[in-house]
């Protein structure tokens, strides 16, 4: 039987479907923070190799489609290396990936920004390596890519809706589910775009509000 008028239930579809979208967006989002900035303060302190490997690895990920990649990791790891991948774990592994690969270009950028005077300064006066990197480097350089990285997870966060094409019920395969049954595609993904459009303004407030934070908290003060 076909129906084809929404009912009261389509709405905790809806809700659940945003709530998978959110938690993947979320989960992928700190795993692709912390692995990015490794690779940057890799990058940073030229480790021999490795260094060479994630300029490699970032370079290939944030050139490729996001599609492409999401591929071969769901249909690709199981034939080449027998290895069983769930929608889910597929996701989780893809758009870390990307997302890494993209802050370790912000991450690179910020660190640059940072004058070498500064560091020199503070080797003179015996600062460790780690300390300077948590007192020198990392507060200007998040105040720096506190920018791009919200326009960042914004698109990031555009781009989970690819997870519906290899069976994740996201938000946009709620959204596919309810325009099959409905036949009403205008409405669906009328509704469908005003939550991603609401989660992404949240998402850019927010990152302005911490961006704004930032520079007042690294801005001169005078002496």
């Amino acid at each position: 039987m076909r129906y084809t008028a929404f009912t009261s239930y389509d709405i905790v579809l809806l809700a659940q479907g945003l709530g998978v979208s959110l938690a993947l967006f979320l989960a992928t989002t700190i795993i692709g923070l912390f692995i990015g900035s490794l690779w940057a303060v890799i990058r940073f302190y030229r480790i021999p190799v490795l260094a060479q490997i994630v300029a490699v690895v970032a370079e290939v990920l944030k050139n490729s489609p996001v599609l492409v990649q999401l591929f071969l990791v769901f249909f690709g790891l199981p034939a080449f290396a027998k290895i069983n991948v769930t929608p889910v774990e597929a996701a989780v592994i893809t758009l870390s990936g990307n997302t890494a690969a993209f802050v370790y270009v912000i991450a690179v950028s910020a660190i640059e920004s940072i004058g070498r005077d500064q560091i020199e300064a503070a080797r003179v006066f015996g600062l460790s390596r780690w300390q300077i990197l948590r007192r020198i480097i990392a507060p200007q350089a998040m105040a720096f890519a506190i920018g791009p990285l919200t326009g960042l997870l914004v698109n990031q966060l555009q781009v989970t809706s690819l997870i519906s094409v290899i069976g994740v019920v996201d938000l946009t395969k709620i959204g596919n589910i309810l325009n099959l049954r409905t036949l009403k595609p205008f409405i669906v993904w009328a509704v469908v775009g005003g939550l991603y459009y609401v989660m992404a303004k949240l998402v850019a407030f927010g990152g302005a509000r911490l961006e704004k934070r930032l520079r007042a908290h690294t801005a001169w003060k005078g002496l």
